[in-house]
């Protein structure tokens, strides 16, 4: 079992940047790929990015390219997602999640956190 708790969401303009930090419970956090997701109000549920256990691979989804990057500390159970760039089009939900391998669907995922609310203002 591993519960997920996400933090670091909040109200940013335009341009700006934030880290997620999500905080993973128990001794097994290592051995889980873990992906972030977030959902709009509306919409459904979109894959943002994924890092394998061993940090040797990750993907991002193309709406985030070159503006979001995942990485993740494996001795302190926490994977980040930093942020830059914001745009309005990012204000969602945004939700981490942990499961065997990195995937980019959330059906692949174990775990989910409850969320944090990140805002962007134009």
């Amino acid at each position: 079992q591993v519960q997920l708790v996400e933090s670091g969401g909040g109200l940013v303009q335009a341009g700006g940047s934030l880290r997620l930090s999500c905080a993973a419970s128990g001794r097994t956090f290592g051995s889980y790929a873990m992906g972030w997701f977030r959902q709009a109000p509306g919409k459904e549920r979109e894959f943002v990015a994924a890092i394998s256990w061993s940090s040797s691979s990750t993907d991002v989804a193309d709406s985030v390219k070159g503006r979001f990057t995942i990485s993740r500390d494996n001795a302190k159970n926490t994977v980040y997602l930093h942020m830059n760039t914001l745009k309005p089009e990012d204000t969602a939900v945004y939700y981490c999640a942990a499961g065997p391998v990195r995937a980019s669907t959330w059906n692949r995922y174990y775990y989910w956190g409850q969320g944090t609310q990140v805002t962007v203002s134009s």
